[in-house]
């Protein structure tokens, strides 16, 4: 079975914008990578309807985000940018045609109406303000914003050390709830177990994962957990998490120690470490997990490669089948 995924990435060397390489399931091995369409800085992507790709964009020193029509990718279909930097994270809400972005250096998150062509109208902005006692946390800033399994929003907060609840209705966002995690953890992305019960909040700035009971928009702690060992005394960013679909097991990469980690999901929610493993490259910013979870790829930013791995969903483990993959500056890894 080939299974296409579509890789975000920097454009700052050899990069032209976002590509596709395909996973070969019977061999095992990940195999012809093309361009797909040139974008600046595309590193994060989210895959709409009619095969319609929402991409972070920077066109003409402005930020924002581009639309590209998949059946017909050599041309932008649009530019939708104003001035300032571009967003971290998009995300495409089906169930109401909308778009979401969290825009890491403006401390903001935009909401775009989908018009009948497929391109985007900008109709609301929310901003935060504040900061956080690390140096990275000199401002707000913004990383990350997603549908919770309820139906409202949930953002986080690196530079405030907060994660949001909101409704967004009639064109506005309003908060239902805010969540203070620990000072310097610098929340960055979160995934929900199937039963919405429960969230993995991942801390770049702390290499951690907090474990949060999700009730009637709210977030509650229940524990928290490193992801790379006490010894390790190098720099090191948590970055993407990811949990399975029988909620049983909770990756995450970390970039400096250069691994992926598992835990384990206990029967009350809480994790525990059963593996960490070399990626056999350098800066893991993002990965996923195939249709199947048989497979998990892994772009390697700073050493311009893709690692694979093959994965035990009995115990979780990981393994890798081939870590020699040329791939340019990915930042982020996504299944058609």
């Amino acid at each position: 079975m080939i299974e296409p995924i579509l890789l975000g990435t920097y454009t700052k060397q050899s990069s032209e914008g976002i590509y596709q390489i395909n996973l070969d399931t019977s061999s095992k091995q990940l195999k012809d990578l093309k361009l797909v369409t040139k974008v600046d800085n595309p590193t994060y992507l989210a895959l709409g309807t009619k095969n319609v790709l929402y991409a972070v964009d920077r066109f003409k020193d402005q930020g924002g985000l581009s639309v590209t029509d998949l059946n017909n990718p050599i041309t932008v279909k649009q530019h939708i940018v104003q001035p300032g930097t571009p967003p971290a994270y998009v995300t495409f809400d089906k169930t109401n045609q909308l778009v979401f972005d969290a825009n890491y250096h403006e401390g903001t998150l935009h909401a775009y109406e989908i018009l009948s062509d497929q391109t985007l109208k900008l109709v609301s902005t929310f901003k935060n303000n504040g900061n956080g006692p690390l140096k990275e946390q000199d401002a707000s800033h913004l990383h990350y914003v997603d549908r919770t399994p309820d139906g409202k929003l949930i953002a986080c907060d690196l530079g405030t050390d907060q994660v949001f609840i909101l409704d967004y209705e009639a064109n506005q966002f309003n908060v239902v709830s805010t969540y203070k995690t620990a000072a310097g953890f610098g929340p960055r992305h979160v995934t929900f177990d199937s039963h919405g019960q429960f969230a993995y909040l991942v801390g770049e700035l702390s290499s951690s994962v907090e474990v949060l009971k999700y009730s009637d928009g709210n977030l509650t702690h229940v524990q928290t957990i490193k992801t790379i060992p006490d010894s390790w005394n190098k720099p090191n960013g948590a970055a993407a998490i990811r949990i399975s679909a029988d909620d049983r097991f909770v990756y995450v990469s970390n970039r400096g120690y250069d691994s992926i980690a598992t835990f384990a999901v206990n029967s009350d929610g809480t994790l525990e470490l059963v593996q960490n493993i070399n990626i056999e490259g350098s800066f893991p910013r993002d990965f996923a997990l195939n249709s199947d979870e048989q497979f998990l790829v892994c772009g390697n930013q700073t050493t311009n490669n893709l690692t694979l791995f093959e994965r035990d969903s009995t115990n979780g483990r990981l393994k890798i089948v081939q870590s020699n993959v040329s791939a340019p500056e990915v930042v982020c890894v996504r299944f058609k």
